[in-house]
């Protein structure tokens, strides 16, 4: 499975022990347009469990994560709770407009000290989408680790070349490595902040 090979990636990414400050590394990987990336950092506080799940309740992004304007899991029987959900999304940025895919995340074995979810994209569904709606991903790989006081996002993500316009392209291909650390450290806070809230 691709999700799980992408987390075989990054784990040797990691860090050893629990960063005082944000850590980040990237890389390139199978010639695709943007980088592997992977960022750590201490959330005092931060309980894996209860993080998780809120990570795998997307049905509640909406008004709780910041950019999701549309999130809703889709009935299938091939992915279904707790180990797994699939799920559309609708995601809207400043200047780039709308992004949606559908995507399945997964609860997978621990793995280097922390507890997992990673997710992959459906193509064939996502490519059944309307790109009159949003820009369609081409690819989207990702994970979330989590350990007592830390959590860790690691992405790979890119538009359909067809989806989007060179200016487009190449924010969301060059542009979004140079800006992948920082939007790392805002999707990780973000989603502690949710899942305390949770509690």
């Amino acid at each position: 499975m691709e999700h799980l090979e992408f987390v075989e990636r990054v784990v040797p990414h990691l860090p050893s022990s629990p960063p005082s400050s944000m850590s980040f590394k990237n890389w390139s990987y199978g010639g695709r347009p943007t980088k592997e990336g992977v960022g750590v950092m201490a959330i005092p506080g931060v309980d894996p469990e209860k993080l998780l799940a809120a990570v795998m309740d997307v049905d509640n992004y909406v008004g709780n994560i910041d950019k999701v304007v549309e999130s809703r899991a889709v009935p299938d029987e091939r992915y279904e709770l707790p180990q797994s959900v699939r799920f559309y999304q609708r995601i809207k940025i400043p200047v780039l407009g709308a992004i949606h895919y559908e995507n399945v995340l997964h609860r997978i074995e621990a793995r280097a000290g922390y507890e997992i979810v990673a997710w992959h994209l459906l193509e064939k569904e996502t490519a059944a989408l309307s790109k009159k709606v949003g820009i369609r991903n081409a690819y989207s790989l990702g994970a979330w680790f989590a350990a007592p006081g830390v959590v860790g996002y690691a992405l790979a993500t890119a538009p359909r070349r067809e989806d989007v316009g060179m200016l487009k392209w190449k924010a969301m291909t060059k542009g979004a490595d140079a800006a992948a650390s920082a939007a790392l450290k805002i999707n990780m806070e973000g989603m502690a902040r949710w899942a305390a809230r949770r509690s």
